[in-house]
């Protein structure tokens, strides 16, 4: 059962879920026309006129609301259900926390929809460093330099943080995913001419010590055509590298085909086949896995929420760090 109807839900959640062979057995949105338009034409059988009748319904439920509403809407699901949230898990830590103690308090099972470690180019990435093909890690690089049709996107425009709590967070997670917690962040966050939003460009360095080099460079106003345009996220190690193009960033929604390209030192490098896109492919993952870990079928529910705590505790770091001053040049 999903609540809320956006064009999340359009482009990515229902075409996975049905690629995945999932049944959606009801919907609810407030925006009741927006609801049965959605219900229409996914061929969802129920479109719920309240969140109450909604939650009555006996299902895994896809909460696919702004974070501002998870909280409410948590509390008006079933003690003990089963739920995916959709990210940012809140939008500055004080709200991931409160979200987390009311899914402890409410005795839930619920991950948060962290979808892009799921992507097949990240699965692929992630099989590859697991079993040593790139050795010991020592450069993890995501350059962004790209236009956003942040206009798809209106909600945003009431928000004080945008760009790394609603963009960057998949880089973040995905990255925890691979390496861990950074000891330390760094970053700086910036707005742009004429822009309704607070923040769209930002420089971030992670600390993983002395060897293991981790830095994003995100740049959502490139709009200079396409030539160089770029969406890459590079991984290497001391016996083979790893770049990764997100295609589905270019050109959004439409997007372009993703890519992986794996090569040993010295090359050559190979394109490894992928099955599928993060869009809409991505967003299977997250939704298996909480429903196999809710039958007892899968024994580790990766993106739960105290994981998802962690990486909006590391989004929270580099806001802060965004607003502490830095180390002034010398005078003399």
């Amino acid at each position: 059962m999903i609540v809320g109807t956006g064009g999340i839900v359009r482009d990515a959640h229902l075409p996975a879920y049905r690629k995945a062979g999932f049944q959606v057995t009801g919907i609810y949105d407030p925006d009741q026309d927006r609801a049965r338009s959605v219900a229409r034409d996914w061929n969802i059988p129920a479109v719920f006129s309240t969140l109450e009748e909604a939650a009555a319904a006996d299902a895994v439920f896809d909460v696919a609301a702004p974070p501002t509403a998870h909280r409410d809407i948590l509390n008006a699901l079933p003690r003990g259900a089963s739920v995916l949230l959709q990210k940012p898990m809140g939008l500055d830590l004080a709200a991931a926390t409160a979200i987390r103690d009311t899914v402890r308090s409410r005795e839930m099972t619920a991950a948060v929809n962290f979808q892009l470690r799921y992507s097949p180019m990240m699965l692929a990435l992630a099989d590859a460093v697991r079993s040593g093909r790139l050795g010991t890690l020592t450069e993890i690089e995501v350059r962004i330099n790209l236009v956003t049709p942040w206009h798809l996107f209106p909600h945003l425009k009431t928000n004080p943080r945008v760009e790394i709590v609603s963009h960057s967070i998949h880089y973040l997670d995905t990255i925890r995913a691979l390496v861990g917690d950074p000891a330390s962040a760094f970053a700086r966050s910036f707005s742009y001419p004429g822009s309704e939003l607070s923040d769209t460009r930002t420089s971030m360095i992670l600390d993983y010590g002395p060897t293991l080099r981790v830095l994003l460079s995100i740049n959502h106003h490139h709009d200079f055509g396409r030539r160089f345009q770029d969406a890459a996220f590079r991984v290497e190690g001391t016996e083979g590298a790893a770049q990764a193009k997100l295609g589905v960033l270019l050109d959004y929604p439409a997007g372009e085909p993703d890519e992986l390209w794996l090569a040993p030192r010295g090359g050559p490098w190979e394109q490894v086949a992928l099955s599928g896109a993060w869009f809409p492919d991505g967003f299977i993952g997250p939704m298996a896995n909480l429903q196999r870990y809710a039958s007892g079928e899968d024994d580790r529910l990766a993106t739960n929420v105290e994981d998802a705590w962690r990486t909006m505790a590391l989004v929270e770091a580099l806001y802060q760090s965004s607003k502490q001053a830095a180390t002034p040049l010398p005078t003399e």
